[in-house]
C-alpha cells in the first residue's frame, strides 16, 4: 500500500524538496501537475498549499502531510497524529505602526487587526477579551497600516521586512515549526505507520544536520584533554584509539559557523589531520 504524502506548494516548496533530498528521498515535480513521483515506489506524493495540508490529512485524502504549527491550528483541525520538529521556527507577531501610539494588545480594542492567520487571531484576541476586527490578508500585510489597517499579525523570522515598513513588534503570538502531520487511520493501520515513522526519521535527520558539519582530527595523548576543552558536541566527542599508541583519533559534529574560529585553535592545541566534511543526516 502506497503512502500518500502532502508536500506544501509555493514558498516552502523548494526548501521542502531540498530536505527531501537530503535525506535521501528525491520528489520529481511537474510544473503542470500536483502530482510527483518519488524515488521510493511505496510513497507517492501531492504538491497542497500548507494552509490547507491539514484539513486535506483529517479528511484522509491525504495519509500524511508537511505544514507548520500555525496553520494546523489555524484549520481548526484536532483529529490528527502529528511530530513537532525543533529545526525552522518562525514567528508570527502583533506589529503596529512605528510611531503609533499602541503598546500592548489591549490598547487595539475595537481596533482593525489584518492577518492571513485569522481564525488564530481572533482566538488569540478573544482570549483575552480584547474585542478587535480581525480582516484576512492575502500578500503585502505590513502595507496595510495604518491606512487599511491598525495592526497586523504577520509571520517573520528577522522582522527586517517590518522594519522596512516602519512597524514595530508589540508582542510575539505564536512560535511555528514544521509538522509532520498523519491521518489517524493511517497512524493506526501498522505498515503507513511505518512509513511514517520511517520518513520522520530521516526528515529530522536531515533538519538536525543543516548548518552543522562534522570534524576529524589525530592528537597525542598528552595533548587530548586540551583538545577536548576547546570541542563543543552534540553528547560527547568520539575517541579512538590508534595503531601508534601515542595518539588518538577525535570525531565529532559542530556548528559549521564556529569552524573558522575553532580549527586553528586546535592546530595550536597539537591537534593533526584536521578534516571537515560536510552532513547529510544527524540522527539522535
Amino acid at each position: 500500500m502506497k503512502l500518500r504524502l502532502g508536500i506544501p506548494k509555493g514558498s516552502l516548496q523548494e526548501a521542502t524538496l531540498s530536505l527531501f533530498t537530503r535525506a535521501g528521498l528525491r520528489v520529481y515535480t511537474n510544473a503542470r501537475s500536483y502530482f510527483a513521483a518519488t524515488d521510493d515506489p511505496e510513497i507517492e506524493c501531492m504538491l497542497i498549499r500548507a494552509q490547507e495540508m491539514a484539513r486535506y490529512v483529517e479528511h484522509g485524502a491525504l495519509d500524511a502531510g508537511l505544514t507548520g504549527l500555525d496553520w494546523v491550528l489555524e484549520s481548526g483541525v484536532t483529529d490528527l497524529m502529528y511530530s513537532k520538529q525543533s529545526m525552522g521556527k518562525v514567528k508570527w507577531v502583533l506589529a503596529v505602526p512605528e510611531d503609533s501610539s499602541f503598546q500592548k494588545p489591549e490598547d487595539l480594542a475595537g481596533r482593525i487587526v489584518a492577518t492571513e492567520l485569522v481564525s488564530f487571531t481572533r482566538n488569540y484576541f478573544a482570549s483575552r477579551n480584547v474585542p478587535v476586527r480581525v480582516e484576512f490578508s492575502w500578500g503585502a500585510t505590513e502595507v496595510k497600516p495604518p491606512l487599511l489597517a491598525d495592526a497586523i499579525v504577520e509571520v517573520t523570522e528577522t522582522g527586517s521586512s517590518l522594519r522596512a515598513n516602519h512597524l514595530r513588534i508589540i508582542e510575539t503570538v505564536l512560535e511555528s515549526n514544521p509538522q509532520l502531520v498523519a491521518n489517524k487511520a493511517a497512524w493506526a493501520d501498522p505498515e503507513r505507520r511505518r512509513k511514517i515513522e520511517n520518513l520522520a526519521v530521516m526528515l529530522c535527520g536531515a533538519m538536525a544536520a543543516q548548518g552543522r558539519v562534522g570534524l576529524m582530527l589525530n592528537v597525542r595523548k598528552p595533548d587530548l584533554a586540551a583538545v577536548l576543552a576547546l570541542l563543543p558536541a552534540l553528547k560527547n566527542p568520539t575517541v579512538a584509539p590508534l595503531a601508534d599508541g601515542e595518539w588518538v583519533a577525535v570525531n565529532t559534529i559542530i556548528e559549521e559557523q564556529t569552524a573558522w574560529t575553532l580549527i586553528p585553535k586546535l592546530k595550536l592545541a597539537n591537534a593533526q589531520g584536521i578534516v571537515e566534511y560536510p552532513l547529510n543526516k544527524v540522527v539522535m
